[in-house]
């Protein structure tokens, strides 16, 4: 029996929870257990409840998406959040990938972009809807001679750290020992200057290094 994540949609407007709850309703991986208006009634919610992905609007009234993000990232890491806007800045993007959240997604989507970018993030990947992968993988103009590109195997194993994959099994997807992925990993974050994963893939997202 397929699992269905417990899902709660958070958005300051009726009409939009409204409708994102009707376009899920026959989405059989997701159980819409709560609608909510605003990131302190999240708060409240999650503390009682069991949440497997929250699908959230980045401009909520009191605490807005960006930082009830980081906040809940913090408490609880293993829930899944997706940020929905109508805005596509890649500042905002960025920023909200860097507070620990697993996919942005543009509110004028299409339901099968919508659809898709849910199953993935569940997968374990970082998720854009197509138009803000579009504009995060616009190169930055500043510096980008000086930024380092990745080795064939560096790239591999990046992709594989972008879709949630732990170093050994990474190692046993790519035929390589623990050890040699493991070294592959520091030297990747080392030499990108970045402290964590989630660092890394929004620095090769923002600098169009993943494609």
């Amino acid at each position: 029996m397929t699992k269905k994540y417990k899902t709660v949609i958070v958005d300051d407007h009726p009409i939009v929870i409204s409708g994102i709850s009707g376009l899920l309703s026959d989405f059989h991986i997701v159980e819409v257990v709560g609608k909510l208006q605003s990131g302190v009634a999240l708060l409240d919610y999650i503390e009682t409840n069991e949440v497997d992905l929250v699908l959230m609007d980045i401009f909520l009234p009191v605490i807005n998406g960006i930082d009830l993000c980081k906040t809940i990232k913090q408490k609880y890491p293993k829930i899944i959040i997706i940020g929905m806007s109508s805005q596509s800045e890649r500042s905002l993007v960025m920023q909200f990938v860097q507070n620990g959240g697993n996919g942005y997604v543009l509110k004028s989507a299409s339901f099968e972009e919508f659809k898709n970018c849910i199953h993935k993030a569940i997968e374990g990947e970082i998720v854009f809807s197509d138009e803000v992968r579009a504009i995060i993988s616009q190169p930055q103009s500043e510096d980008l001679d000086r930024i380092p590109s990745l080795s064939r195997r560096e790239k591999d194993i990046t992709l594989l750290l972008s879709k949630g994959k732990s170093t050994q099994e990474i190692a046993d997807e790519l035929f390589l020992s623990f050890l040699t992925v493991q070294t592959h990993r520091r030297n990747i974050l080392q030499k990108y200057k970045v402290k964590n994963v989630a660092e890394l893939i929004t620095f090769l997202l923002k600098n169009n290094l993943l494609n």
